[in-house]
């Protein structure tokens, strides 16, 4: 009998990533499997998932189970995704695909199981401090990161058992800590009512924060502009540009902080997402690292805390793969 397959996926707001992998905890991802499709091409995940399964054919292996990896809540047997309106019923997709078993999870859950399999190749570090050795006993890591959206998750390793939790913390109230950051949060308000801190850290944040800026600046025509346009601009040397692109890594790095006194995650706090990758330089070069480590008489245990940049390109896909192996790997 061939070996069984499992079908994994992450499916974001804008991108659905799809891969097939295997029980291998060194490389369970299939080399030339990976396939990205745009959500808006499909009526559902389970079109976009039957579109990847027939374009894989002939498929090498039996495929057994999946892990769908969502950008949304996923409660009891559905998952509503909170960027776009794909609802998505676990046992519908597992009968319609044909498969055994099939797992939902948040898609930064996933993020934070990859942790554990990325390599010092899969990291850049902002600041100074690089990966801590790894060792036995309790471990507590943040994951978090800007893309469509703002995900947040935890890695939790008790005597050697991974644990990744799932949730909605992008969702917390954006706090302002600059005259700046408050003119900003007042635009906002007039715009969404309450401020969360994805509305600032994210693709959309960034272009939110570029336009309440020029607003402020006297700016009444200025448009709102896409993030890639902010980026580049800024580094064409757009003053405007460049203080949006500050301001986005400062509070980047102020809730970064604030989720380590959160959960206690001492050992290194990841930062992932799509957006991560592209702003690297800024991010090193940024008031990130001092506005993480701005946390009154926490100032000095925040110094001793590692942030590091995941750029592993499917670190999603690998996630939903940690969920996929046997429970003795």
């Amino acid at each position: 009998m061939s070996a069984p397959l499992a079908l994994v996926a992450d499916i974001g707001g804008t991108n659905a990533r799809f891969a097939l992998a295997t029980a291998q905890r060194a490389a369970p991802l299939i080399a030339g499997s990976v396939r990205q499709l745009a959500v808006h091409d499909f009526p559902s995940l389970v079109d976009a998932a039957q579109h990847y399964v027939d374009s894989m054919r002939p498929i090498p292996g039996r495929l057994a189970s999946g892990v769908f990896a969502v950008a949304g809540r996923v409660e009891g047997d559905q998952a509503l995704m909170t960027n776009h309106p794909w609802l998505i019923s676990r046992a519908a997709a597992e009968r319609s695909l044909g498969l055994e078993s099939l797992q939902l999870v948040n898609d930064f859950a996933a993020q934070a199981m990859a942790v554990g399999l990325l390599t010092d190749a899969d990291l850049g570090v902002v600041g100074t401090l690089g990966r801590q050795a790894s060792h036995a006993g309790s471990r507590t890591y943040a994951v978090l990161g800007p893309g469509t959206g703002l995900g947040v998750s935890a890695l939790i390793v008790r005597d050697g058992i991974s644990f990744a939790l799932e949730t909605e913390g992008g969702h917390t109230a954006f706090a302002p800590a600059t005259v700046e950051e408050v003119a900003v949060l007042d635009r906002l308000l007039a715009e969404f009512g309450r401020v969360s801190n994805e509305r600032l850290i994210s693709g959309g944040g960034l272009s939110n924060i570029q336009l309440a800026l020029a607003r402020e600046a006297g700016d009444a025509a200025a448009p709102r502009l896409p993030p890639e346009h902010i980026t580049a601009a800024a580094r064409g040397g757009d003053t405007l540009c460049q203080r949006a692109v500050e301001m986005f890594c400062s509070v980047f790095g102020a809730f970064a902080g604030d989720l380590v006194l959160t959960l206690g995650a001492w050992d290194g706090v990841f930062l992932t997402g799509g957006l991560v990758p592209k702003l690297l330089g800024e991010l090193q070069r940024s008031g990130f690292r001092r506005r993480f480590e701005a946390k009154g008489r926490f100032s000095a245990a925040m110094a001793r805390v590692p942030t590091l940049a995941v750029l592993h390109p499917q670190a999603g896909l690998l996630g939903a793969a940690a969920f996929a192996l046997p429970p003795d790997q």
